[in-house]
């Protein structure tokens, strides 16, 4: 256990494990309602706040925040526009950020603290961004709790919510905020590139074992968790990258566990012929 002999090491498992805990609350309802791109639509957002924060000598993370919240409600506002057609608005704000990133970075002095939230340094927290992460931890974690049947509603059927009394509108503004601000700091621990993977690939393994809604939330926690403490570790061991070893360790857990669900219903098959 020498890996928690660094001050920079602790650091990152506590962000690390925080995140976990807050991101699949937010994964599980965007997979819900067919929205599982717009981690990739806002985080690549977050590179246009990333490259105005330092561009302007503010902290990144902040920069990131705001450009988050901006796309989140313009994804929000198109996707009201057009409801038939909701996935185009994570397509147009991905390419308004991507665009708006790439003109913003080559004003950027510094390239290399800019390429660092590409693929993310989660063991180059400093303080200041570890309380930022567990403050906005515990106002995710909060709103979710308190919300928790509203947004199971709304995941599900949103014009069935309205007519039970749901304030839809209210409750979209706020998890879009909640989305907003959580993709922004996980953009600067796993990456932009791959945070939307580890909102998706906690909930996927989740889904093949959670019998209910609740029990996928906690599932899906349990697996994040476990992706992100594993994948620092052998991130440490093996001197890789965090984010991407975070992220390929979930995939190949997902691999075999559809694989064993395979081979399992195959031989409850031949053992129901037998």
């Amino acid at each position: 256990m020498e890996i928690l002999q660094y001050d920079f090491m602790r650091r990152a498992f506590i962000v690390g494990i925080l995140l976990a805990a807050i991101i699949p609350c937010i994964g599980i309802i965007v997979v819900l309602k067919r929205l599982s791109m717009i981690g990739d639509a806002l985080s690549h957002s977050s590179l246009a706040g990333v490259a105005a924060g330092l561009i302007m000598g503010i902290n990144p993370i902040l920069g990131a925040v705001v450009a988050c919240i901006i796309a989140a409600l313009g994804i929000e506002a198109i996707r009201k526009k057009i409801p038939k057609f909701s996935e185009m608005s994570i397509a147009i704000i991905m390419s308004a950020g991507i665009g708006l990133a790439g003109v913003l970075s080559g004003f950027v002095k510094n390239a290399a603290n800019f390429n660092s939230f590409l693929f993310g340094s989660i063991v180059a927290i400093n303080d200041f961004e570890m309380i930022l992460v567990a403050c906005i931890s515990c106002a995710v974690m909060l709103a979710f709790v308190l919300l928790y049947k509203e947004l199971f509603y709304i995941a599900f059927d949103e014009r069935a919510a309205r007519l039970a009394g749901v304030p839809v509108k209210i409750v979209n503004f706020i998890f879009t905020i909640l989305t907003a601000v959580t993709v922004s700091v996980a953009a600067r621990t796993v990456g932009a590139l791959i945070v939307s993977s580890l909102m998706v690939v906690p909930v996927a393994c989740a889904m093949q074992f959670g019998k209910s809604y609740k029990q996928t939330v906690i599932y899906s926690i349990c697996f994040a968790i476990f992706f992100m403490t594993t994948g620092l570790f052998v991130a440490y061991y093996a001197r890789l990258k965090p984010g991407g070893t975070i992220v390929l360790i979930g995939v190949i857990c997902l691999v075999l566990i559809l694989i064993g669900k395979k081979i399992a219903s195959k031989v409850s098959l031949a053992a129901g012929k037998i």
